[in-house]
């Protein structure tokens, strides 16, 4: 596969703040990269891994839910922006028996590169980036 992938404008969607949103985002994700002609195991990396996020925004955010996709110098970046400011997520230890817990855990290993950041005026976002030329992961 060829680094040299077009830059692309970003895309986004507004859902609801409600459990069937990470469904949704995962679709739409899903979509738009093989739109992008993004290979495989970077759509289903990144399909899980927005399913994550935005599950968390739903339970632990604020307000309606917008997700951003972006190509640009061979990479996918999947932004995930809720109304709230705080706390910024951080994985955790899940118990061998907890049925919850794993998420960012899952996009830490499994992102190339992922984060969280404030914004003033729009809330929080938490983003995470595929080596969408090459595969996923670091």
């Amino acid at each position: 596969m060829s680094c040299d992938l077009p830059d692309v404008t970003p895309v986004g969607v507004r859902l609801p703040a409600e459990p069937a949103s990470a469904g949704a985002a995962r679709r739409f994700l899903t979509s738009t990269l093989r739109d992008w002609s993004t290979p495989p195991e970077v759509i289903e990396v990144a399909a899980l891994l927005v399913s994550e996020i935005t599950g968390n925004a739903v339970r632990h955010g604020r307000g309606q839910i917008s997700v951003t996709a972006r190509r640009r110098a061979g990479l996918i970046r999947v932004e995930v922006n809720d109304a709230g400011r705080a706390p910024l997520p951080a994985p955790r230890r899940a118990a061998p028996e907890a049925e919850s817990g794993r998420g960012l855990w899952l996009v830490e290993t499994l992102a190339t590169r992922w984060g969280s950041d404030i914004s003033a005026d729009s809330g929080k976002d938490v983003w995470f980036e595929l080596d969408a030329a090459n595969g996923s992961g670091p």
